[in-house]
Order: structure tokens, then sequence, then C-alpha cells
């Protein structure tokens, strides 16, 4: 009895000594969730967790508990979350496919559709409904998955508000751009190049010391920087994965384990 005692009140005081460990690191870092319509970046930390697993991609795998069965993702593809808009602070710079953004055009940030693709976004609050192009990546805002441009946004009614809950149904890449009429022929959204992001910084060396902590556990911790008029982001992303679905299943994963800043996004 008594070396059964010591042996758990020596895991006990092991346990705690780590999750101290990493309380006290975290109170330290500072991550920078980017929110494209503030002029400065909002300030959030990040805790680590203290026991994160590895994913298990591409087979039933357990979550609290429970069996989860990867399905094949429906031939239609459509979304349902917040919407939000960008203007003119980003009026004039480059976007994700090379193009430059205006913000009185009919166009759209995703984190993962292909770009060129139209979608079509009915805002649940009203009814109204646009056609716009993706061509830029974004938001980057955990649980909104479309940026539209200013006049977008004022076609379907959220420029005041700011957000709208939306449903965004992909419509395909046009099938002869020059023509008056727009025809549609299907996209492939479910193959590209995937990952997740977990934070983004502007300080360097606090991006580097995280993508350190997570390689013990992880993956393809990997560092992509981007430039705009905020500033110099230091976004570490988790994983390169072909199929959505993958990292889907890695973003899953890592909710599990306590990341809290975490979205899919194609790079």
């Amino acid at each position: 009895m008594n070396i059964l005692f010591s042996k758990a009140t020596l895991s006990i005081v092991i346990f705690l000594s780590i999750v101290l460990f990493f309380a006290v690191g975290c109170s330290r870092r500072k991550i920078v969730v980017e929110h494209v319509k503030q002029k400065k970046p909002s300030i959030t930390s990040e805790k680590k967790s203290s026991s994160p697993g590895k994913a298990k991609l591409g087979k039933p795998y357990y979550i609290n508990g429970i069996m989860y069965y990867p399905k094949s993702q429906p031939e239609n593809y459509t979304q349902k979350g917040l919407a939000s808009w960008y203007g003119k602070d980003f009026h004039g710079k480059k976007t994700a496919n090379g193009e430059i953004y205006n913000m009185y055009a009919m166009t759209a940030a995703h984190k993962t559709l292909p770009l060129q693709t139209w979608v079509k976004v009915h805002n649940l609050r009203n009814n109204k409904e646009i056609v716009v192009r993706i061509n830029d990546r974004g938001p980057f805002v955990r649980r909104r998955i479309i940026d539209l441009s200013y006049t977008g946004a004022k076609k379907i009614g959220i420029v005041e508000k700011g957000t709208a809950p939306v449903i965004i149904t992909v419509l395909g890449k046009l099938k002869n751009p020059k023509a008056k009429k727009r025809e549609y022929v299907p996209v492939n959204w479910q193959d590209g190049n995937f990952s997740v992001q977990v934070g983004a910084f502007q300080v360097k060396s606090n991006a580097n010391q995280y993508k350190q902590e997570l390689s013990a556990s992880y993956d393809n911790v990997h560092i992509v920087t981007h430039q705009d008029h905020r500033g110099t982001f230091y976004r570490v992303r988790i994983g390169k994965y072909s199929k959505l679905i993958q990292a889907s299943l890695l973003e899953k994963q890592l909710s599990v384990d306590g990341l809290k800043t975490l979205f899919l996004v194609a790079e």
C-alpha cells in the first residue's frame, strides 16, 4: 500500500509540474487573432494542451469516447456560418490570386475553396442573396466562413452590423469567362493543400517558440509569413494534407486537445 501510494503521489506531482510549466509559458506569450475589420489586431492568449494526441486521419477515430466514421463529402458543397466583410484598409492591396482587391467588386475571401470559384451567399436574417467570386483567403477568424467585399456586404445588408449568419453554396467556375451568360462547371473543392492554423504572431520569436512546442506532439508544424497594411504576421500551422477531409479531422482532434484559435485553411 505504501509503495502504491508513493507512486501515485509522485505521478500527481509530475503532472502538476508539467501543467504549471505550460501555464507559466503560455501566460507570457500573446497570440494575435487576425480580424480584418479591426485596424489593430485583437490580442488573446493560447493555452497548450497538457496531453495532446496524434490525430487519426482517414480511419474511424474516437473523440470523447464516441466513434466517428469519416464520410465522403457531398457533391454540392454548402456551408453555414458567419459572413463578415473587408473594405478600404485592404482596397488596392494584392489578393491571394494575385489580382488587386477592389472593395466595389463582387468578390470575397474564403479559407479553403479554390480561387476563382463562384458562390451564392444567402443572408439568413433577411433572405437577401448575392453571387460573388472567391479571389482571396480569409477570414482569419474562427467560425467566420466568408469575407465579402464592401459592395457584396452592402447588397445583402451586413455592412452596419459587420456580420450575419449565412449559407454559401458553391456554383463552380465559369465555363467561359467572356460569355455574357454565366455557365458554371464543377470545381474540385476536396483536393488542395490544406493545413490547420493554430495561431498568428507579430513577434517572430514567439511564433518559433510555439512551433517548437507543438512539434513535440504534431507533424509538419510550420510558419507562413504574411504582410498587409496591419504589419507582418507569422502564422503557425499544423499539417500538410491534399484532402480536405484529412485536415478537417485534424482540426477536430486539435480542438479536443485543447487548442482554441484554430481553423482550416488552404495554402
